[in-house]
């Protein structure tokens, strides 16, 4: 019998309605099906890996329906396992790293504890503990959501600075950086929303810290990580450094446009920036800054999935088969979707591979990849928990009055309640 909590059937109603949008078909003996969205990113990515694996194994083929977003297969996901009901459900499924443990304490026994059967030391280790529970790992690793500081080396140099200068630096010096850079270009540091969390808590998990204790309870009022990143990201602002955007699309314009300086962000932006061929030997790529207290590091992480099995799968012996040949041990592979695709892996030995060693003409001739699988391997382990989304809504509510200069002690209260009420 799954388990459920009590905020997952709260939501099988709406659910349910929507299930009959899409097509619910098991997997025929022989065939793989993944559910994933993204086609050009997961989609193809993984069908690329199909075909290897096809190619010495010709009875066992591939069906990856990458039609429906996200939110979609969240949805037809959380559907089928509230209902108890195994029908339908794929082999293989792509779940965002932060949501994981959601699934994996919601509904124990619904996918299967794959280091069982594959060696997890051969992956980046923060991505193996984000799918750890109860001492067994449950997923394999795909992309990084490593994270770079990525600036216009011709704005930098305007200032007078080069890329030693930013080179393993806390976020205070950026800003200090970026006030010389406003003031010399007229071009702000970066563009930030305020609807979206992910530079603090990428401020907060270079120091090694999130939102909750290894018991699962709230770590808020007592964070001196989570408090800094405030600090800090409120310091941006408060130093006129900040072009403010709402959405996607102004995000990345700011950027791709000439608006900003920097971009601290996940290496899967990659694509982003040099669709702007025009741009070519005007950008460089630094290690994260780190907050400046101590055990932070120059390395953090912002997005990032991997693939689970479902335990009712009848293909499973194939399913985890496959996934140990390719996933996790074929080097090749992890080259050719990082050329084809921007897709950094977080098989750790992939670093070795002739494409991770090459230069980008587009970054300065900098090893960029090499450069981000070092960090990929620097990045410190958290517990994202099961309450993230939540513990996030309630940082968002706080960021307007902290960035004009709010009391830090009493948003971080207001934090941990508003948080602690929607855990309820």
């Amino acid at each position: 019998m799954i388990r459920t909590t009590s905020r997952w059937r709260n939501t099988l109603s709406v659910a349910l309605t929507g299930i009959s949008l899409f097509s619910v078909t098991a997997a025929s003996a022989g065939e793989i099906s993944v559910w994933v969205w993204d086609k050009a990113f997961n989609g193809d990515t993984m069908r690329e890996a199909g075909a290897l694996y096809t190619a010495d194994h010709p009875d066992v083929t591939f069906n990856v329906d990458d039609t429906a977003s996200q939110d979609d297969i969240r949805a037809k996901l959380q559907t089928q396992l509230l209902a108890g009901s195994t029908e339908g459900l794929p082999d293989i499924v792509l779940i965002q790293d932060d949501i994981a443990q959601k699934y994996l304490q919601s509904f124990p026994g619904a996918f299967e504890p794959l280091s069982d059967y594959i060696d997890m030391s051969v992956f980046a280790q923060y991505k193996v503990a984000a799918a750890t529970h109860d001492g067994k790992s449950y997923s394999v690793p795909f992309d990084s959501g490593v994270t770079g500081l990525f600036y216009r080396s011709d704005f930098l140099e305007q200032a007078g600075f080069t890329a030693a200068d930013l080179e393993n630096i806390t976020w205070d010096r950026l800003i200090e950086i970026g006030t010389e850079v406003k003031a010399k270009t007229g071009k702000p540091l970066l563009d930030l929303d305020l609807n979206d969390t992910g530079v603090i808590r990428m401020m907060m998990q270079s120091a090694g810290e999130w939102y909750f204790n290894e018991d699962g309870s709230l770590h808020i009022t007592d964070n001196a990580a989570l408090k800094k990143s405030l600090e800090t990201y409120a310091k941006l602002f408060q130093a006129d450094l900040v072009k403010p955007v709402s959405g996607w699309a102004e995000y990345t314009g700011a950027f791709t446009s000439g608006e900003v300086a920097v971009v601290p962000v996940g290496v899967w932006i990659t694509a982003t920036i040099k669709a702007n061929a025009d741009q070519s030997g005007l950008w460089g790529v630094a290690p994260i800054p780190r907050l400046d207290m101590e055990g932070a590091v120059n390395a953090s992480n912002q997005g990032g999935s991997s693939w689970f099995v479902l335990s009712s799968s009848d293909n499973k012996e194939e399913t985890i088969d496959f996934l140990k040949t390719v996933w996790a041990g074929n080097v090749d592979f992890y080259q050719d979707i990082l050329i084809k695709r921007g897709a950094v892996g977080s098989l750790l030995a992939a670093r070795e591979g002739e494409a991770f060693k090459a230069s980008d003409d587009f970054f300065g001739g900098a090893p960029v990849w090499q450069n981000f699988s070092t960090w990929l391997s620097q990045v410190p382990s958290v517990d994202y928990g099961t309450f993230t989304a939540e513990v996030d809504s309630a940082v968002q509510a706080q960021v307007p009055g902290i960035i004009e200069g709010g009391d830090l002690d009493a948003a971080l209260q207001a934090i941990h309640d508003q948080a602690q009420q929607q855990m309820q």
